[in-house]
């Protein structure tokens, strides 16, 4: 071989890894990316400290009536009203989850397996409309069942998507007749 050959192999023989440095930048990446898990997480939990002042979420009566309607679907969020990206997580609204709605006279049922469930009396309903969004979620047009009812001194926006998506306009309608009958009610 002539050096002319020999100087073109050596050309194009690999560099060795230099695996000390390649794991450095992996441990490094995965300690940035750990920061950053737990920095959301402790926003999430001062933005549930910064909304304490949310009383306890009321549970159902044993007495509810009969069923006027059922679906179910999944939970997902909770805001304060007409601010549909001001998530509340205190109380535990902010576990998004299953959930089996019920309708009864008494008010809504919403049962969340592994979140924690709550009850809306009748006259804490206040609308039930169609929309597209909350909190971190978008769907198509009207894809989402939107539930306002007042919690204390606080008017709240809850997010529900049926496992299917036809029965909510029967439940807009359902609620929103509901509501005007109990303010009728209410008025006399």
């Amino acid at each position: 071989m002539t050096s002319l050959q020999l100087l073109a192999a050596e050309q194009k023989s690999a560099e060795v890894t230099d695996w000390a440095a390649r794991i450095g930048w992996l441990v490094g990446l995965a300690l940035f990316v750990a920061l950053l898990y737990w920095l959301m997480r402790e926003g999430w939990k001062w933005r549930g400290t910064l909304q304490n002042d949310l009383p306890e979420l009321p549970l159902a009566p044993d007495e509810r009536g009969p069923a006027t309607l059922t679906m179910s679907g999944r939970y997902h969020g909770s805001t304060t009203a007409g601010q549909w990206l001001d998530r509340i997580v205190a109380r535990g609204l902010g576990t998004r989850s299953r959930v089996a709605l019920t309708l009864t006279g008494a008010g809504l049922d919403v049962v969340r397996p592994g979140a924690a469930d709550f009850f809306v009396p009748a006259a804490a309903l206040r609308e039930a409309r169609l929309d597209k969004g909350i909190a971190g979620k978008v769907l198509t047009e009207g894809g989402l069942l939107v539930v306002t009812w007042q919690h204390g001194d606080r008017l709240i926006d809850s997010g529900f998507r049926s496992d299917h998506a036809a029965e909510h306009p029967e439940w807009v309608r359902t609620l929103n007749h509901m509501i005007n009958k109990t303010e009728t009610e209410g008025a006399r």
